[in-house]
Protein backbone atom coordinates (compact mmCIF):
# COMPACT_ATOMS: atom_id res chain seq x y z
CA UNK A 1 0.00 0.00 0.00
CA UNK A 2 1.63 3.24 -0.49
CA UNK A 3 0.54 6.67 -0.95
CA UNK A 4 1.33 9.91 -3.38
CA UNK A 5 3.80 12.07 -1.75
CA UNK A 6 3.58 15.92 -1.59
CA UNK A 7 6.20 17.79 -3.80
CA UNK A 8 4.25 21.45 -2.89
CA UNK A 9 2.69 22.33 -0.39
CA UNK A 10 -1.27 22.42 -1.27
CA UNK A 11 -1.07 20.02 -3.97
CA UNK A 12 -4.06 18.56 -5.34
CA UNK A 13 -3.06 15.39 -3.88
CA UNK A 14 -3.31 16.26 -0.20
CA UNK A 15 -6.99 15.42 0.16
CA UNK A 16 -7.10 12.47 -1.84
CA UNK A 17 -6.12 8.67 -0.17
CA UNK A 18 -4.94 6.29 -2.81
CA UNK A 19 -4.69 2.28 -1.82
CA UNK A 20 -3.50 0.22 -4.34
CA UNK A 21 -4.34 -3.36 -4.26
CA UNK A 22 -1.59 -5.48 -5.10
CA UNK A 23 -2.09 -7.75 -7.74
CA UNK A 24 -1.56 -11.92 -7.26
CA UNK A 25 -2.63 -13.08 -10.63
CA UNK A 26 -0.58 -13.03 -13.35
CA UNK A 27 -0.99 -9.77 -15.42
CA UNK A 28 -3.23 -9.88 -18.75
CA UNK A 29 -3.42 -8.23 -21.58
CA UNK A 30 -6.20 -5.52 -20.98
CA UNK A 31 -7.48 -2.83 -23.92
CA UNK A 32 -6.22 0.93 -23.28
CA UNK A 33 -9.59 1.87 -22.68
CA UNK A 34 -10.23 -0.58 -19.29
CA UNK A 35 -10.42 0.87 -16.43
CA UNK A 36 -7.52 0.07 -14.04
CA UNK A 37 -9.54 -1.80 -11.47
CA UNK A 38 -6.61 -2.36 -8.92
CA UNK A 39 -6.51 0.96 -7.60
CA UNK A 40 -9.09 2.27 -5.50
CA UNK A 41 -9.14 6.07 -5.06
CA UNK A 42 -11.39 7.91 -2.07
CA UNK A 43 -12.26 11.23 -1.83
CA UNK A 44 -11.78 12.38 1.81
CA UNK A 45 -14.29 15.15 2.95
CA UNK A 46 -12.91 18.58 3.39
CA UNK A 47 -15.09 21.08 5.49
CA UNK A 48 -12.45 24.11 4.95
CA UNK A 49 -10.35 26.18 7.42
CA UNK A 50 -11.92 27.34 11.24
CA UNK A 51 -11.29 30.71 10.71
CA UNK A 52 -12.20 31.50 13.79
CA UNK A 53 -10.00 28.86 15.45
CA UNK A 54 -7.16 30.17 12.89
CA UNK A 55 -7.66 33.73 14.07
CA UNK A 56 -7.51 32.94 18.21
CA UNK A 57 -4.03 31.43 17.40
CA UNK A 58 -3.26 34.28 15.20
CA UNK A 59 -4.21 36.53 18.31
CA UNK A 60 -1.77 34.15 20.37
CA UNK A 61 1.23 34.27 18.49
CA UNK A 62 0.83 37.85 17.06
CA UNK A 63 4.05 38.90 18.35
CA UNK A 64 5.83 36.24 16.95
CA UNK A 65 4.44 36.29 13.99
CA UNK A 66 4.57 40.02 13.11
CA UNK A 67 8.72 40.39 12.95
CA UNK A 68 8.37 36.97 9.85
CA UNK A 69 9.19 38.08 6.35
CA UNK A 70 8.13 34.67 4.56
CA UNK A 71 5.02 31.91 5.70
CA UNK A 72 8.18 29.33 6.00
CA UNK A 73 8.90 31.39 9.08
CA UNK A 74 5.96 30.82 10.75
CA UNK A 75 5.56 27.33 10.08
CA UNK A 76 8.74 27.05 11.31
CA UNK A 77 7.48 28.51 14.54
CA UNK A 78 4.44 26.04 14.32
CA UNK A 79 6.46 22.82 14.69
CA UNK A 80 9.01 24.53 17.57
CA UNK A 81 5.62 24.84 19.37
CA UNK A 82 4.42 21.45 18.80
CA UNK A 83 1.58 21.78 16.49
CA UNK A 84 0.74 18.06 14.90
CA UNK A 85 -0.66 16.79 11.34
CA UNK A 86 -3.91 15.85 13.19
CA UNK A 87 -4.20 18.76 15.04
CA UNK A 88 -3.75 21.00 12.03
CA UNK A 89 -6.33 19.15 10.23
CA UNK A 90 -9.09 18.77 12.97
CA UNK A 91 -8.93 21.82 15.03
CA UNK A 92 -8.09 24.56 11.95
CA UNK A 93 -9.43 22.87 9.56
CA UNK A 94 -5.83 23.25 6.94
CA UNK A 95 -5.02 20.35 5.05
CA UNK A 96 -1.44 21.08 6.17
CA UNK A 97 0.82 22.71 7.93
CA UNK A 98 2.28 25.54 5.76
CA UNK A 99 -1.72 26.13 4.79
CA UNK A 100 -2.00 27.41 8.28
CA UNK A 101 1.49 29.27 8.34
CA UNK A 102 0.33 30.96 5.44
CA UNK A 103 -2.91 31.57 6.96
CA UNK A 104 -1.22 33.17 10.07
CA UNK A 105 1.21 35.06 7.86
CA UNK A 106 -1.92 36.92 5.88
CA UNK A 107 -3.79 37.71 8.94
CA UNK A 108 -1.02 39.16 10.79
CA UNK A 109 0.39 42.46 9.81
CA UNK A 110 4.05 42.65 9.51
CA UNK A 111 5.78 44.40 12.64
CA UNK A 112 9.71 44.80 12.75
CA UNK A 113 10.78 45.83 16.40
CA UNK A 114 13.72 47.60 16.95
CA UNK A 115 16.21 45.70 18.09
CA UNK A 116 17.58 45.85 21.62
CA UNK A 117 19.96 48.92 22.53
CA UNK A 118 23.43 47.39 22.62
CA UNK A 119 26.05 48.73 25.46
CA UNK A 120 28.17 50.79 24.51
CA UNK A 121 31.66 49.33 23.88
CA UNK A 122 33.74 52.43 23.83
CA UNK A 123 31.73 53.74 27.52
CA UNK A 124 34.73 55.92 28.72
CA UNK A 125 35.68 55.11 32.52
CA UNK A 126 35.55 58.79 33.80
CA UNK A 127 37.00 58.33 36.91
CA UNK A 128 40.15 56.91 35.10
CA UNK A 129 40.36 59.52 32.74
CA UNK A 130 40.14 62.42 35.27
CA UNK A 131 42.96 60.87 37.48
CA UNK A 132 45.01 60.96 34.29
CA UNK A 133 44.83 64.30 33.56
CA UNK A 134 45.81 64.65 37.28
CA UNK A 135 48.61 62.59 36.79
CA UNK A 136 49.94 64.33 33.86
CA UNK A 137 49.78 67.83 35.77
CA UNK A 138 50.93 66.82 39.45
CA UNK A 139 54.39 65.80 38.47
CA UNK A 140 54.77 69.86 38.17
CA UNK A 141 54.80 70.12 41.92
CA UNK A 142 58.64 68.29 41.96
CA UNK A 143 59.34 71.89 40.46
CA UNK A 144 57.32 74.32 43.33
CA UNK A 145 59.22 72.29 45.51
CA UNK A 146 62.67 72.41 44.24
CA UNK A 147 61.74 76.13 42.95
CA UNK A 148 64.84 77.41 45.77
CA UNK A 149 67.84 74.94 44.53
CA UNK A 150 67.84 75.56 40.68
CA UNK A 151 68.40 78.50 39.02
CA UNK A 152 65.97 78.58 35.63
CA UNK A 153 67.93 80.27 33.44
CA UNK A 154 70.57 78.54 33.52
CA UNK A 155 69.14 74.83 34.46
CA UNK A 156 65.64 74.61 32.08
CA UNK A 157 67.29 73.97 28.77
CA UNK A 158 68.97 70.73 29.61
CA UNK A 159 65.39 69.63 31.52
CA UNK A 160 63.11 70.73 29.22
CA UNK A 161 65.30 68.80 26.15
CA UNK A 162 65.47 65.73 28.15
CA UNK A 163 61.67 67.01 28.59
CA UNK A 164 61.28 66.73 24.59
CA UNK A 165 63.67 63.66 24.21
CA UNK A 166 61.31 61.49 27.14
CA UNK A 167 58.04 62.74 25.61
CA UNK A 168 58.69 61.74 21.84
CA UNK A 169 60.15 58.24 23.01
CA UNK A 170 57.25 58.16 25.58
CA UNK A 171 54.61 58.16 22.52
CA UNK A 172 56.35 55.75 20.12
CA UNK A 173 57.01 53.20 23.22
CA UNK A 174 53.38 53.36 24.58
CA UNK A 175 52.46 52.64 20.89
CA UNK A 176 54.89 49.89 20.36
CA UNK A 177 54.00 48.24 23.50
CA UNK A 178 50.20 48.19 23.11
CA UNK A 179 50.88 46.59 19.82
CA UNK A 180 52.70 44.03 21.63
CA UNK A 181 50.47 43.47 23.84
CA UNK A 182 47.63 42.53 20.93
CA UNK A 183 50.04 39.61 20.60
CA UNK A 184 50.47 38.67 24.29
CA UNK A 185 50.93 39.97 28.31
CA UNK A 186 54.69 38.86 28.06
CA UNK A 187 55.64 40.45 24.81
CA UNK A 188 54.17 43.60 26.08
CA UNK A 189 55.90 43.47 29.15
CA UNK A 190 59.27 42.45 27.46
CA UNK A 191 58.87 45.98 25.43
CA UNK A 192 58.05 48.01 27.99
CA UNK A 193 60.98 46.58 30.39
CA UNK A 194 63.28 46.93 27.55
CA UNK A 195 62.67 50.16 25.97
CA UNK A 196 61.74 51.98 29.19
CA UNK A 197 65.47 52.30 30.13
CA UNK A 198 66.70 53.32 27.01
CA UNK A 199 64.43 56.01 26.89
CA UNK A 200 65.84 57.17 29.72
CA UNK A 201 69.73 56.74 29.18
CA UNK A 202 68.86 58.58 25.37
CA UNK A 203 66.74 61.56 26.73
CA UNK A 204 70.02 62.24 29.79
CA UNK A 205 72.16 61.63 27.36
CA UNK A 206 71.21 64.14 24.57
CA UNK A 207 70.50 66.90 27.73
CA UNK A 208 73.96 66.21 29.19
CA UNK A 209 75.85 68.76 27.22
CA UNK A 210 73.35 71.31 28.33
CA UNK A 211 73.38 70.24 32.42
CA UNK A 212 77.19 71.91 33.09
CA UNK A 213 77.96 69.80 35.86
CA UNK A 214 76.68 67.11 38.55
CA UNK A 215 73.59 68.88 40.18
CA UNK A 216 71.89 69.49 36.92
CA UNK A 217 72.54 65.96 35.54
CA UNK A 218 71.07 64.39 38.37
CA UNK A 219 67.75 66.51 38.05
CA UNK A 220 67.72 65.49 34.45
CA UNK A 221 68.51 61.78 34.99
CA UNK A 222 66.00 62.16 37.69
CA UNK A 223 63.01 63.51 35.36
CA UNK A 224 64.25 61.16 32.53
CA UNK A 225 63.89 58.25 34.87
CA UNK A 226 60.12 59.25 36.14
CA UNK A 227 59.24 59.93 32.60
CA UNK A 228 60.00 56.42 31.61
CA UNK A 229 58.59 54.82 34.51
CA UNK A 230 55.44 57.36 34.87
CA UNK A 231 54.88 56.34 30.89
CA UNK A 232 54.93 52.23 31.65
CA UNK A 233 52.44 52.52 34.88
CA UNK A 234 50.16 54.49 32.31
CA UNK A 235 50.62 51.63 29.53
CA UNK A 236 49.41 48.54 32.25
CA UNK A 237 46.67 51.20 33.37
CA UNK A 238 48.21 51.06 37.10
CA UNK A 239 47.43 54.52 37.48
CA UNK A 240 46.57 54.13 41.25
CA UNK A 241 49.74 53.13 41.93
CA UNK A 242 51.05 56.07 40.28
CA UNK A 243 49.29 58.55 42.56
CA UNK A 244 50.44 56.19 45.41
CA UNK A 245 54.15 57.03 44.58
CA UNK A 246 53.25 60.78 43.69
CA UNK A 247 51.84 61.28 47.56
CA UNK A 248 55.30 62.85 48.87
CA UNK A 249 54.68 65.55 46.26
CA UNK A 250 51.00 66.45 47.59
CA UNK A 251 52.17 66.37 50.70
CA UNK A 252 55.28 68.69 50.36
CA UNK A 253 53.22 70.98 48.39
CA UNK A 254 50.58 71.39 51.04
CA UNK A 255 51.92 72.67 53.68
CA UNK A 256 54.53 74.90 51.52
CA UNK A 257 52.16 77.99 52.01
CA UNK A 258 52.50 77.50 55.92
CA UNK A 259 55.91 75.77 56.56
CA UNK A 260 59.41 76.18 55.23
CA UNK A 261 60.51 72.67 55.05
CA UNK A 262 64.52 73.26 54.14
CA UNK A 263 66.95 72.34 51.21
CA UNK A 264 67.00 68.42 52.54
CA UNK A 265 63.42 67.86 52.72
CA UNK A 266 62.85 69.94 49.15
CA UNK A 267 64.89 68.06 47.87
CA UNK A 268 63.85 64.88 49.51
CA UNK A 269 60.30 64.29 48.76
CA UNK A 270 60.86 64.66 44.72
CA UNK A 271 63.85 61.96 45.63
CA UNK A 272 61.01 60.02 47.20
CA UNK A 273 58.45 59.55 45.21
CA UNK A 274 60.95 59.01 41.87
CA UNK A 275 61.74 55.75 43.93
CA UNK A 276 58.56 54.86 44.70
CA UNK A 277 57.57 54.99 41.15
CA UNK A 278 60.81 52.97 40.49
CA UNK A 279 59.51 50.58 42.29
CA UNK A 280 55.73 50.36 42.06
CA UNK A 281 56.73 50.25 38.01
CA UNK A 282 59.02 47.12 39.14
CA UNK A 283 56.10 45.71 40.61
CA UNK A 284 53.81 46.53 38.05
CA UNK A 285 55.52 44.77 35.40
CA UNK A 286 55.52 41.28 37.66
CA UNK A 287 52.59 40.24 36.68
CA UNK A 288 52.90 40.63 32.32
CA UNK A 289 56.70 39.57 32.79
CA UNK A 290 55.01 36.40 34.64
CA UNK A 291 52.81 35.47 32.00
CA UNK A 292 53.97 32.44 29.61
CA UNK A 293 54.78 33.54 26.24
CA UNK A 294 53.42 33.34 23.10
CA UNK A 295 55.21 31.06 20.76
CA UNK A 296 55.65 31.99 17.20
CA UNK A 297 54.51 35.79 18.12
CA UNK A 298 55.92 38.09 15.11
CA UNK A 299 57.62 41.40 16.43
CA UNK A 300 55.89 44.34 14.99
CA UNK A 301 58.01 46.82 12.96
CA UNK A 302 59.98 49.61 15.15
CA UNK A 303 59.18 51.89 12.05
CA UNK A 304 55.38 51.74 12.89
CA UNK A 305 56.13 53.45 15.76
CA UNK A 306 57.89 56.31 14.67
CA UNK A 307 54.80 58.82 13.67
CA UNK A 308 53.75 58.73 17.13
CA UNK A 309 56.94 59.72 18.09
CA UNK A 310 57.29 62.60 15.60
CA UNK A 311 54.07 63.62 16.91
CA UNK A 312 55.17 63.84 20.68
CA UNK A 313 58.24 65.53 19.82
CA UNK A 314 55.86 67.87 17.90
CA UNK A 315 53.46 67.98 20.62
CA UNK A 316 55.88 69.31 23.13
CA UNK A 317 57.33 71.64 20.66
CA UNK A 318 54.30 73.43 20.39
CA UNK A 319 53.73 73.34 23.86
CA UNK A 320 56.89 74.64 25.06
CA UNK A 321 56.59 77.41 22.93
CA UNK A 322 53.34 78.39 24.33
CA UNK A 323 54.91 78.03 27.42
CA UNK A 324 56.95 81.14 26.73
CA UNK A 325 54.47 83.29 26.27
CA UNK A 326 51.79 81.91 28.85
CA UNK A 327 53.51 79.46 31.32
CA UNK A 328 49.72 78.48 33.03
CA UNK A 329 48.68 77.44 29.77
CA UNK A 330 50.61 74.24 30.11
CA UNK A 331 49.12 73.90 33.42
CA UNK A 332 45.74 74.51 31.98
CA UNK A 333 46.50 72.13 28.92
CA UNK A 334 47.93 69.57 31.16
CA UNK A 335 44.78 69.23 33.28
CA UNK A 336 42.48 68.74 30.20
CA UNK A 337 44.13 65.90 28.97
CA UNK A 338 42.12 63.92 31.27
CA UNK A 339 38.75 65.31 29.90
CA UNK A 340 40.57 64.97 26.41
CA UNK A 341 40.93 61.19 26.72
CA UNK A 342 37.11 60.95 27.87
CA UNK A 343 36.03 62.92 24.91
CA UNK A 344 38.08 60.81 22.62
CA UNK A 345 36.03 57.70 23.84
CA UNK A 346 32.69 59.42 23.73
CA UNK A 347 33.66 60.34 20.08
CA UNK A 348 34.00 56.77 19.36
CA UNK A 349 30.59 55.80 21.10
CA UNK A 350 28.84 57.91 19.49
CA UNK A 351 30.24 57.27 16.47
CA UNK A 352 28.95 53.56 16.69
CA UNK A 353 25.75 54.83 17.33
CA UNK A 354 25.46 56.94 14.55
CA UNK A 355 26.44 53.60 12.00
CA UNK A 356 23.37 52.01 13.55
CA UNK A 357 21.23 54.83 13.24
CA UNK A 358 21.76 56.21 9.83
CA UNK A 359 21.02 54.26 6.34
CA UNK A 360 23.32 55.92 3.56
CA UNK A 361 26.59 57.10 3.50
CA UNK A 362 25.60 60.36 3.09
CA UNK A 363 23.74 60.44 6.08
CA UNK A 364 26.92 59.10 8.47
CA UNK A 365 28.70 61.78 6.78
CA UNK A 366 26.43 64.59 8.37
CA UNK A 367 26.64 62.77 11.75
CA UNK A 368 29.61 62.16 11.84
CA UNK A 369 30.74 65.72 11.03
CA UNK A 370 28.23 66.89 13.80
CA UNK A 371 29.88 64.27 16.24
CA UNK A 372 33.18 65.93 15.95
CA UNK A 373 31.43 69.61 16.39
CA UNK A 374 30.04 68.33 19.08
CA UNK A 375 33.15 66.90 20.58
CA UNK A 376 35.71 69.93 20.13
CA UNK A 377 32.97 72.26 21.52
CA UNK A 378 33.13 69.66 24.52
CA UNK A 379 36.66 70.04 24.74
CA UNK A 380 37.36 73.98 23.70
CA UNK A 381 33.92 76.00 25.93
CA UNK A 382 35.89 75.18 29.52
CA UNK A 383 38.67 76.18 28.46
CA UNK A 384 37.66 79.58 27.58
CA UNK A 385 36.99 80.52 31.24
CA UNK A 386 40.29 78.54 32.36
CA UNK A 387 42.19 80.94 30.40
CA UNK A 388 40.34 83.73 31.22
CA UNK A 389 40.80 82.52 34.94
CA UNK A 390 44.67 82.02 34.99
CA UNK A 391 45.23 85.10 32.22
CA UNK A 392 45.91 83.52 29.36
CA UNK A 393 45.14 84.68 25.65
CA UNK A 394 42.43 82.35 24.89
CA UNK A 395 43.11 82.43 20.78
CA UNK A 396 46.55 80.41 21.36
CA UNK A 397 44.97 78.04 23.98
CA UNK A 398 42.24 76.92 22.04
CA UNK A 399 43.52 76.65 19.01
CA UNK A 400 46.58 74.83 20.02
CA UNK A 401 43.94 72.56 21.91
CA UNK A 402 42.22 72.16 19.03
CA UNK A 403 45.12 71.01 17.07
CA UNK A 404 46.32 68.63 19.67
CA UNK A 405 43.02 66.99 20.39
CA UNK A 406 41.95 66.06 16.56
CA UNK A 407 45.59 64.73 16.23
CA UNK A 408 44.80 62.68 19.36
CA UNK A 409 41.69 61.77 17.69
CA UNK A 410 43.22 60.36 14.28
CA UNK A 411 45.94 58.83 16.19
CA UNK A 412 43.34 56.67 17.98
CA UNK A 413 42.21 55.40 14.36
CA UNK A 414 45.59 54.40 13.36
CA UNK A 415 46.30 57.84 11.43
CA UNK A 416 49.21 58.57 12.84
CA UNK A 417 51.18 60.26 9.96
CA UNK A 418 48.82 63.09 9.16
CA UNK A 419 48.91 64.01 12.96
CA UNK A 420 53.10 64.08 12.63
CA UNK A 421 53.35 65.38 9.67
CA UNK A 422 50.56 69.04 10.45
CA UNK A 423 51.85 69.10 13.82
CA UNK A 424 55.79 69.05 12.89
CA UNK A 425 54.76 71.45 10.25
CA UNK A 426 52.96 73.90 12.66
CA UNK A 427 55.89 73.18 15.17
CA UNK A 428 58.39 74.65 12.84
CA UNK A 429 56.55 77.47 11.63
CA UNK A 430 55.79 78.61 15.11
CA UNK A 431 59.14 78.05 16.14
CA UNK A 432 60.98 79.82 13.36
CA UNK A 433 58.59 83.01 13.99
CA UNK A 434 60.18 82.75 17.68
CA UNK A 435 63.68 82.29 16.86
CA UNK A 436 63.78 84.81 13.88
CA UNK A 437 61.70 87.31 15.86
CA UNK A 438 60.03 87.22 12.45
CA UNK A 439 56.05 89.34 12.33
CA UNK A 440 53.81 88.98 13.32
CA UNK A 441 55.28 87.67 16.53
CA UNK A 442 55.51 84.17 18.33
CA UNK A 443 52.03 84.75 19.99
CA UNK A 444 49.91 85.23 16.80
CA UNK A 445 52.04 83.43 14.79
CA UNK A 446 51.27 80.01 17.33
CA UNK A 447 47.63 80.68 16.72
CA UNK A 448 47.94 81.10 13.04
CA UNK A 449 49.92 77.94 12.94
CA UNK A 450 48.06 75.93 15.65
CA UNK A 451 44.39 77.20 14.00
CA UNK A 452 45.69 75.97 10.63
CA UNK A 453 46.85 72.84 11.85
CA UNK A 454 43.19 72.22 13.52
CA UNK A 455 41.12 73.20 10.26
CA UNK A 456 43.44 70.75 8.15
CA UNK A 457 43.39 67.89 11.12
CA UNK A 458 39.66 68.71 11.64
CA UNK A 459 39.06 68.23 7.22
CA UNK A 460 41.31 64.77 7.52
CA UNK A 461 39.44 63.42 10.63
CA UNK A 462 35.88 63.94 8.65
CA UNK A 463 37.43 62.78 5.22
CA UNK A 464 38.62 59.63 7.11
CA UNK A 465 36.59 58.94 9.68
CA UNK A 466 33.30 60.19 8.09
CA UNK A 467 32.89 56.69 6.37
CA UNK A 468 31.41 53.91 8.03
CA UNK A 469 34.00 51.58 7.73
CA UNK A 470 36.56 52.71 10.10
CA UNK A 471 33.67 52.35 12.53
CA UNK A 472 32.38 48.93 11.75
Amino acid sequence: MSGPISLEPNGSEQDTLMLRLSDIRPPRRRPRWAVDDSTLTIRLPWLGPDEEAVSRLAAELADRIGPAVHPYEVAALLEVEGMSASTIRERYGHPNLFSLAAALYEQVPRTFPEPAPAADPWRPDTARCLLRGVLFALPSLAYLLTAPLWNAREHAPALIVAGLVSWAWGQALGHHAHLRMATGRWEGGRALLAGAPMGAALATAVAAPLADGGPVLLAVAAQSLYLAAAGVLLVLARERLLLAALSPLVAGSVVLPWWEPGDLVRAGLPALALLGTLAVTAWALREPLATPAVSGAVRPPALRSLPYGLFGLAAGLLVLLEAREEPYAVIVLTVSMGPAEWLLYRYRGLSVAALRATATPAGFLVRSAGILALCLLGYLLPLWPAALLTGVGPAALLSLAAALWTALLLQAFGAAWPSAIVCLTAAGGAGAVALLDLPPGPADALALCCGAAALSLSVCALWLLGRPAPHA
